[in-house]
């Protein structure tokens, strides 16, 4: 679906045009195109491929979607993948975003995301004087604003690790902090896919052998590194911590089962006890003086009763009850 397509002359909004003239205008060279479609479909984007010359190849991944985030280059045009990671109702969303770059034109798609640019494209229109660099500002512009996004998202996950880190220590919460536990790890992997192999893409226009569209606007990429590094520290912390948090939820899990066992074992030996005297005194031979005696069997019920207490006693101070 086509969102907007305008044309900018020195810096200006010259005029919003329709798609088929996007071909007239992109032939000039003191004119670039600038057009944003959402979720679009095989015939919008063969109709932008006529319209604007794009490579095939870069065409065909577009179509095909969830692609890895890359920077890859056709001659002197370049094709951007990157990922948009957004929270909604706690559930964290994956979508995507599709830059096709030329000397005068600037083509997006994004997919599977209900935040769209038009606050990247007033910004952009407010600051003339940077849009007048052209398209490779307006690349910046784009990735810029999906990065932004990445912050609150690893705020987020921040806060729920937090959370279940102050549930940690409470009896009988270990099998739910695990379950959360796993459940924010594949979240942060989720976030560190899309992160990684941009920070990786982006370090390729700064510095070093750059397209040659970008050679004005290598700070600019520098910065969007530099905060794609900042968001990758802040995700290789939170996994670490996830990794210790989950080895001291098992230590308090195998902890609760060793105060099990050492209660069942220490009511085991009382019990013992009075096993072996009854077994003892059950066994009826003559010859045992205690059978003829008046006071024998209570005797025996009061040894047996003396011999548990004092185990009682031993095991409660020892912790064990």
């Amino acid at each position: 679906m086509l969102i907007n397509c305008v044309v900018y002359q020195d810096g200006q909004k010259l005029a919003d045009i329709p798609v088929e003239d996007i071909s007239e205008y992109v032939s000039r060279p003191e004119c670039f195109v600038w057009v944003a479609l959402r979720d679009a479909d095989a015939a919008e984007l063969s109709v932008m491929q006529e319209e604007f010359g794009l490579h095939e190849l870069a065409v065909e991944d577009a179509r095909r979607g969830n692609q890895r985030p890359k920077i890859e280059e056709y001659g002197d045009s370049l094709f951007v993948v990157a990922k948009m990671v957004e929270f909604e109702r706690d559930q964290l969303t994956v979508g995507e975003v599709d830059v096709f770059v030329g000397p005068n034109y600037v083509l997006s798609n994004r997919s599977n995301s209900s935040h769209g640019f038009l606050g990247v494209r007033a910004r952009a229109e407010r600051e003339p004087h940077l849009l007048r660099q052209g398209p490779a500002f307006v690349l910046y512009a784009l990735l810029d604003a999906v990065v932004d996004r990445y912050f609150p998202v690893a705020d987020a996950l921040e806060v729920e690790l937090e959370e279940i880190e102050e549930r940690i220590f409470l009896h009988g919460s270990q099998r739910d902090n695990i379950e959360r536990l796993y459940e924010l790890k594949r979240k942060v992997m989720a976030v560190r896919h899309a992160v990684m192999p941009l920070m990786e893409a982006t370090g390729k226009l700064h510095g070093g052998r750059v397209p040659a569209m970008c050679l004005d606007t290598q700070e600019y990429f520098r910065d969007v590194h530099d905060h794609l590094h900042r968001i990758s520290a802040t995700l290789d912390n939170v996994r670490d911590t996830i990794s210790t948090a989950i080895q001291v939820n098992l230590s308090m899990v195998a902890i609760e089962e060793g105060e099990v066992n050492k209660r069942l074992a220490a009511w085991a030996a009382i019990f013992a006890i009075c096993t072996a005297f009854a077994g003892i005194w059950g066994m009826n031979f003559k010859v045992m003086p205690e059978l003829e005696w008046k006071y024998g069997y209570p005797a025996a019920v009061a040894i047996m009763v003396s011999v548990c207490l004092y185990l009682y006693r031993r095991f409660k101070r020892a912790g064990w009850l």
